[in-house]
């Protein structure tokens, strides 16, 4: 359905045109929704940043995850995880993953805060939404941050997923809807894994834009 995540990110950058200079920004979660991030704020004229958020794998199956966890710690956890897990496991991989939070937030942004969200729009994007362990974890950061309205974004989700998101946020906008999901990367031509120093271009690529914008 996509041909990569440049195309991803101009197709849903037009779908969120409403969005063209609000006073908003565009909260992207890495690594893979930093390019899609990029082109939508591109298109919508709208500030860039990073949204470190980290799945909570079951340590037998890193694939799937129970929850997931935010950078100011705020949690989600599936229904009943701690009927599937001990108390002791459970806080092994929050722990870990902790650590992966503030790795990210140092390396991909420079240990910098979030920016201001406070009565602003935020639009939250990913270039796909499998669980929405996540997203959901994303959108209790913003909740706690006070934004004013917290838009979910994304080129792909499945029916389901889409619906539960519709839920937690204020507006969603996700393309396409298979109710046959199975994976992300099924609906884009060319996918792969991207990289720490991918990220980290792209946003010196956003900065080099900016100061052009104001310079």
């Amino acid at each position: 359905m996509f041909e990569d995540r440049k195309d991803a990110g101009q197709k849903l950058g037009k779908a969120l045109e409403y969005y063209r200079h609000c006073d908003g920004v565009v909260l992207a979660i890495p690594r893979g929704g930093v390019e899609v991030g990029f082109y939508v704020a591109q298109q919508l004229s709208l500030p860039l940043s990073i949204v470190i958020v980290r799945k909570l794998p079951f340590p037998e199956n890193p694939e799937a995850g129970f929850g997931a966890i935010a950078e100011d710690e705020s949690a989600y956890f599936v229904n009943k995880v701690y009927d599937w897990m001990p108390f002791e496991k459970i806080q092994r991989v929050i722990d870990h993953q902790k650590e992966e939070v503030k790795r990210r937030v140092n390396v991909l942004r420079h240990d910098t805060p979030l920016p201001h969200i406070t009565g602003k729009t935020v639009l939250l994007i990913d270039d796909g939404i499998a669980m929405g362990s996540t997203m959901q974890a994303a959108v209790m950061l913003c909740r706690n941050q006070k934004a004013k309205k917290i838009v979910i974004a994304a080129p792909v989700a499945g029916m389901e997923t889409a619906m539960e998101m519709a839920r937690i946020a204020d507006e969603v906008v996700i393309l396409e809807k298979p109710s046959d999901f199975r994976a992300v990367a099924d609906y884009y031509q060319n996918w792969y894994d991207v990289s720490d120093e991918e990220v980290i271009e792209i946003m010196q690529k956003q900065n080099l834009v900016k100061g052009k914008k104001h310079g």
